[in-house]
């Protein structure tokens, strides 16, 4: 299934039926009077969060969501059926936004979840409820009142409780193969990540799912490389895992651009609880790898965990930090169970 996390729909609800103009007719009744009923009620639009979908993928087939307009009254002092809603169905994290992308009006973050979000016109009137004692044969009925238009953007960010970050080819995917059953593409190119993947890891008997989102590069909050628009998905998590490549030339720049642009995205990630791990133990053996991870330490004043996703050296360790940070966040008893 392809993965796609914003979509623009236009969204209408129902038209409400319009009122009937009728008059009652039967054998020996001389004055029977309008009996023209109302009319019925537009649908609605509705959302709804369901645990069975994980892309917007189906948005990109079918843009527009129409719930059915109310039936005409009719005579007898029948009231016209109410139309039938148009339930849109989104997956948890969904967001709803305005058109200009900024406002949020709605946001979907556990299954089960709904919001009338569109409500439909009302029926109109029919002659029967205008009859008074000055107007007993009254010819006037309403058409329906119109539904709502509107169009808006959805926007998933994905439900994580750790989310990776790191320069392309920090060893991400690895990392996240080699602690979970996720199968991610790797490959020893940059950008093997294309979109974000999750991944449910387990540390003793707790278990919590860790996002990972394509590499950053330098100026990715102006567009360079994928830009930072995957950052949206790790915005929910309670802890950010900074994964450092050890073998490249100058690790204490590689995690000083990263920190530049998480500030530059805001949203609150800068300010996120964050564990600093130097991956790529393996290639550099033990001597080097824990000179490096204290160059580094010494440069940001935070301990840097060494570790290697491809053997496991140090993997075990950093998961426990992880299930410890989340836990503390959210209470001992918000670690996510799947």
């Amino acid at each position: 299934m392809k993965f796609l996390d914003e979509a623009k729909i236009y969204l209408t609800s129902g038209n409400g039926g319009p009122g009937c103009v009728a008059f009652h007719r039967e054998k020996f009744v001389e004055f029977g009077g309008p009996d023209g009923g109302n009319g019925g009620r537009g649908g609605d639009i509705i959302f709804e969060c369901v645990p069975t979908l994980n892309t917007l993928i189906d948005f990109r087939y079918q843009q527009h969501f129409k719930a059915q307009s109310g039936h005409h009254g009719m005579g007898s002092n029948r009231t016209g059926a109410d139309g039938d809603d148009c339930i849109v169905k989104v997956p948890v994290g969904t967001q709803v936004l305005a058109e200009d992308k900024e406002t949020v009006l709605a946001d979907f973050t556990s299954p089960g979840q709904r919001q009338v979000f569109l409500e439909g016109g009302d029926g109109g009137f029919g002659n029967a409820h205008y009859k008074s004692s000055t107007n007993q044969a009254p010819r006037k009925f309403t058409p329906g009142w119109p539904g709502r238009e509107m169009a808006v953007w959805l926007r998933l960010k994905l439900i994580a409780d750790a989310g990776l970050v790191g320069l392309p080819n920090a060893g991400k995917s690895t990392f996240l193969a080699a602690c979970s059953n996720a199968r991610p593409k790797i490959a020893d190119y940059p950008f093997t990540t294309l979109h974000p993947n999750l991944g449910v890891a387990k540390a003793g008997e707790q278990e919590f799912v860790i996002a990972d989102i394509p590499g950053l590069i330098e100026g990715a909050h102006e567009g360079h490389g994928l830009g930072d628009r995957f950052l949206g998905h790790i915005e929910r998590t309670a802890v950010i895992l900074h994964l450092i490549d050890g073998t490249q030339d100058d690790p204490v720049q590689a995690y000083q651009t990263i920190r530049a642009e998480l500030e530059a995205y805001g949203h609150g990630l800068a300010e996120k609880g964050e564990i600093v791990a130097l991956n790529k133990a393996d290639a550099l053996g033990d001597e080097l790898a824990a000179h490096q991870a204290r160059l580094l330490q010494d440069a940001i004043g935070k301990p840097v965990h060494v570790i290697s996703a491809v053997s496991g050296q140090g993997v075990r360790e950093v998961l426990f930090l992880l299930s410890e940070k989340i836990k503390n966040q959210r209470g001992a008893t918000h670690v996510s169970k799947t």
